[in-house]
């Protein structure tokens, strides 16, 4: 219906110029006047000019919608799957998209291969990041807005990055590409991008120039290793969240990835992501702090999350950033790198003392 009608307006006057670009966001601007399917559950974010520091960490299709053409707003596509969802990312990039979306690759824009230890999306260097912004049209001023195609799965693992980088302009759609759909709003489909612009931050991120216009400054605090969280397990100086199943956590199901234990950190506490979710969004703040605090979890304390590879973590930070305001850790390794060795201790009890 909305290409219809912006079909129909462009007849009318007769595509003068910037005429598509007003009709489209007049034409969003009146679909998005009427009440939403899918009630956002999210304070209301920043209004256009306002301060960074007043910005919501999640942020509604509405709120991107009355935006979708402002030059200072950067959409990114950060879809990405678990083998078992047999999907691709990339295809499904290329097949429909936010109109105007980036992709934002989470296994490129990453550390390399042996700086990793063959751990997968880790964090890349400063210059690896710095470079991957400034591909993709970037500044340090833009507000940057992450989806991905589940809801919410893959875009937290993209706002924890920005985060961590030092971006503050950054927030998560409410409900991903469904909710933008499910609300009738514009997609591309046609033109999907060559590889070339495709990958562009990727391969920036992999071979960085000697200088950026970007400025990325990783604040390591944020950031646990595999010493961290051992040291840890002794002096229980910070909570850890668990974001996988509760089976894996307990060693009953079985990892997705070969060659590692079952079980989890000793100490840890269990909180599968899908507890915060409803439908493909993040539930409303007090049912989050219900959920953090069910599971045996202080959420205005120190608190470190963990995964399989440090993607879901990502989630529970997420949404403990909407109930305490603050930014979690996160142990980049996760369970892929802990569960793969044999001189950590690993526990099964399913609350341990």
């Amino acid at each position: 219906m909305l290409q219809y009608r912006l079909s129909q307006a462009k007849l009318a006057l007769g595509n003068k110029p910037g005429s598509v670009k007003a009709i489209r966001l007049g034409l969003i601007r009146s679909q998005v006047s009427a009440p939403s399917e899918h009630p956002c559950r999210t304070r209301a974010a920043a209004a256009p000019g306002s301060s960074s520091a007043s910005m919501e960490p999640v942020v509604t299709v509405d709120w991107l919608a009355e935006r979708l053409n402002d030059p200072s707003v950067r959409v990114l596509d950060t879809c990405w799957y678990m083998p078992i969802h047999q999907r691709n990312n990339h295809a499904d990039h290329r097949a429909v998209r936010i109109p105007g979306a980036g992709f934002f690759d989470i296994d490129g824009i990453a550390a390399d291969p042996v700086t990793a230890r063959g751990l997968p999306h880790m964090l890349p260097s400063e210059q690896g990041f710095a470079a991957a912004m400034d591909a993709l049209g970037i500044t340090n001023d833009t507000t940057v807005v992450l989806y991905d195609h589940l809801g919410i799965f893959s875009a937290p693992r993209a706002w924890w990055t920005f985060k961590v980088f030092g971006h503050d302009k950054v927030a998560v759609l409410q409900g991903g590409l469904p909710a933008w759909r499910a609300k009738g709003l514009p997609v591309e489909t046609d033109k999907p991008p060559t590889d070339d612009v495709m990958f562009a931050a990727s391969r920036a991120c992999a071979s960085p120039p000697p200088e950026a216009h970007y400025r990325a400054v990783l604040d390591k605090s944020k950031v646990r290793t595999l010493d961290d969280m051992v040291a840890n397990i002794k002096s229980r100086a910070e909570q850890v969240m668990d974001a996988r199943s509760s089976g894996r956590f307990v060693g009953t199901e079985p990892e997705p990835r070969p060659g590692l234990r079952g079980g989890h950190i000793p100490g840890a506490r269990s909180l599968p992501f899908p507890t915060l979710l409803e439908s493909g969004a993040y539930k409303p703040r007090q049912q989050l702090e219900a959920a953090f605090r069910s599971a045996g979890l202080d959420p205005e304390g120190p608190i470190v999350g963990s995964c399989g590879s440090g993607l879901t973590a990502c989630i529970l930070a997420l949404g403990l950033y909407q109930v305490n305001g603050k930014l979690a850790a996160v142990y980049d390794g996760s369970w892929m790198e802990y569960g793969a060795r044999d001189d950590v201790p690993v526990s099964t009890l399913p609350e341990d003392p």
